[in-house]
């Protein structure tokens, strides 16, 4: 535990110093409630003991400070036995406890245990807050606009059908988010959920991973396999990117959507499959079909209900919520304590148009937290959401937009490809076909701004 003694004699702070050090915590002292804020603003801390008489700002008022901005910190008030109804007080603004002067070591230890019980209580109700958002929020989808309050009425409406869905959106919208609330709030919900992207498959690959295979039906088959339409076994089966996907693989699970059956790839022997049907695209599938490479008997079929999934730029009440959201989450995996966004940095996120919607929005958080060495992200920490600069008197090409686009992405996920793909939605081949194209290199400069 990290634990900061306030106090303006010396000899107290001493004495609280070494007896906490020797009970093995992180001990720091402040002199005065100025320097108490100032080191907070530094480095988190889990409690503080705060003198409630110091010349200045005294502990009342140190403890009203330290509840607004760090409310999770908890503060201990020593006092004398004539300020009996200062510590009073003190517990009414939201001290955990007081200890009067003069103390004894058991004193301090029964003080110590209370705060212990704290915590944990703290954290039971910090769990159980969290389960209840994640039953309200729809299984992690976070967002209150009416956009987002459309797409949860049509969620319930369809969870309780088998009818195929067919989910559509610019990548990073959620729409596999989307697509497992689907899952979990439907009478399937106990049986398997498989996500595909078949963007990221082969073709003749992915016939072997949804259909299965017989054992000799082709090089390196060395057993029979069962494909994920049969693994998913009654449950949900998610195809992303299904406008990747071949003519000829669209009329085979076409045949497999309307007659229920599978046949191993290598057998002539049909097998009974239950599953219910989820896709999603971040294509144009009506442009496909007009271009002759998407199939329209299965599009109909696939599109028995349409989700739209609105960009992050069209649901900008919604970018607080995901923030603040991403900030707990990643507070939580790195066990660092940024516990706010100030002002500044709020409205770079809101005004910032989010190419790469909610998952670039989820990186940049994430950046801005490794990075960070105090407890709030202000504007410095998404200095790197910088808008490219214009190329013409009309704004920057979509070519621009692309290769800026692509070189933040890779510049978030320290130029790590696999990473970087993933984030983009795209696959390696197809990122590293997009790199040499734009000749982005990791040793160009960063686009900057003319605020002249």
């Amino acid at each position: 535990m990290h634990i900061m003694i306030v106090d303006d004699e010396r000899i107290i702070r001493e004495s609280f110093y070494y007896w906490f050090e020797k009970s093995g915590h992180k001990v720091t002292t402040a002199a005065s409630g100025n320097e108490a804020l100032e080191r907070l603003g530094q480095t988190p801390f889990d409690l503080l003991f705060v003198d409630i008489k110091m010349p200045g700002m005294d502990g009342i008022e140190l403890l009203a400070q330290v509840k607004e901005k760090y409310p999770e910190t908890l503060v201990i008030i020593i006092t004398a036995y004539g300020s009996i109804e200062s510590a009073v007080e003190a517990m009414k603004i939201g001290a955990t406890d007081y200890l009067l002067k003069p103390f004894k070591p058991d004193q301090l230890s029964l003080v110590m245990e209370k705060v212990a019980v704290q915590q944990k209580r703290q954290e039971e109700f910090n769990y159980l807050k969290g389960r209840l958002e994640k039953i309200t929020r729809f299984d992690n989808i976070i967002g209150q606009s009416p956009a987002m309050t459309a797409i949860y009425e049509i969620i319930t409406d369809v969870a309780g059908t088998d009818a195929s869905v067919l989910l559509s959106g610019e990548t990073g919208t959620g729409k596999e988010l989307v697509a497992k609330a689907i899952h979990a709030k439907s009478q399937r919900a106990n049986l398997p959920f498989i996500a595909i992207n078949c963007g990221a498959i082969p073709d003749t690959l992915l016939e072997s991973e949804l259909f299965g295979h017989r054992k000799g039906a082709f090089t390196g088959a060395d057993r029979d396999r069962k494909g994920f339409l049969e693994v998913v076994g009654g449950g949900t089966l998610f195809l992303d990117e299904v406008g990747d996907i071949s003519p000829k693989m669209q009329v085979d699970l076409l045949r497999v959507l309307e007659e229920k059956t599978v046949t191993r790839v290598g057998s002539r022997t049909p097998v009974r499959v239950d599953f219910r049907l989820i896709t999603a695209t971040s294509r144009d599938l009506e442009d496909q079909i007009d271009a002759g490479d998407f199939r329209e008997d299965f599009y109909y079929r696939i599109n028995v209900i349409r989700i739209a999934m609105p960009p992050l730029r069209e649901r900008r009440a919604d970018i607080r919520l995901l923030a603040e959201h991403f900030l707990k989450k990643f507070c939580h995996e790195t066990t660092k304590r940024v516990d706010r966004l100030l002002p500044g940095a709020l409205k770079i996120l809101e005004d910032y148009d989010w190419p790469g919607n909610v998952r670039e929005l989820e990186n940049a958080i994430e950046r801005a937290v490794v990075l960070s060495r105090s407890r709030a992200l202000g504007e410095a920490d998404f200095a790197f959401l910088r808008p490219p600069p214009s190329a013409s008197p009309a704004g920057p090409s979509l070519r621009e937009m692309e290769k800026y686009h692509i070189r933040n992405i890779l510049e978030q996920h320290g130029w790590n490809i696999t990473r970087a793909a993933k984030a983009l939605g795209i696959n390696r081949v197809t990122l590293h076909k997009k790199i040499k194209r734009y000749a982005i290199s990791d040793q160009q400069p960063s686009p900057t701004v003319d605020d002249s």
